[in-house]
């Protein structure tokens, strides 16, 4: 398990511009729904309206983290991104790696989601206050919300990489006896 983070985070240095550019091309188009649903509740002081919008955050996380996973497949290889077709080789490599080792993905969860929470939550908490973090918004100004938005988005494109690429060390790979993949795919 500790092996595969390290060599996830030593595969990402060897090829952070790649890595980074997918990662940032996910967040930017991963931003627009993400600033939409928090302004759909701007004002709306439900606690369920809010949970149900961080559980859309959520969804679209998951496919941004899915895209960049399947964006990445060949880096460990020393291969290129490829982009057309990214969604259904990471999630084809996610499963896989769900199913081969879970343990192995629950710590790169947990490992990518503690450098999440160091970028966001200082700057959240001291921009739209504790209270507004994970309940509803309570119509912050502007420029908090935009100070939120912001590491948000740092912290997506600093992190997305490093799950992508511990997918696909663990999930590239055959899974179980007797099976294999064909070159080039996950």
């Amino acid at each position: 398990m500790g092996e595969v983070l390290a060599q996830a985070l030593r595969v990402l240095v060897g090829h952070r511009r790649a890595a980074y550019a997918a990662a940032a091309l996910a967040t930017a188009v991963n931003t627009v729904p993400d600033l939409a649903r928090q302004v759909l509740v701007w004002e709306d002081p439900s606690r369920l309206h809010a949970l149900a919008v961080d559980v859309v955050g959520v969804a679209t996380a998951v496919l941004a983290q899915l895209w960049v996973t399947g964006a990445l497949v060949d880096l460990p290889s020393a291969g290129p991104l490829r982009l057309g077709g990214a969604l259904v080789r990471g999630t084809r490599t996610g499963w896989r790696a769900v199913r081969a080792a879970p343990g192995t993905v629950v710590a790169g969860v947990a490992a990518g989601g503690a450098v999440s929470a160091v970028i966001t939550l200082p700057a959240s908490i001291g921009a739209l206050g504790a209270a507004h973090v994970l309940g509803p918004l309570g119509s912050p100004a502007v420029g908090a919300f935009a100070v939120a938005a912001v590491s948000d988005v740092v912290a997506s494109v600093v992190t997305l990489p490093f799950l992508a690429l511990v997918l696909v060390l663990v999930g590239a790979g055959p899974v179980g006896p007797g099976a294999g993949r064909a070159p080039g795919s996950p």
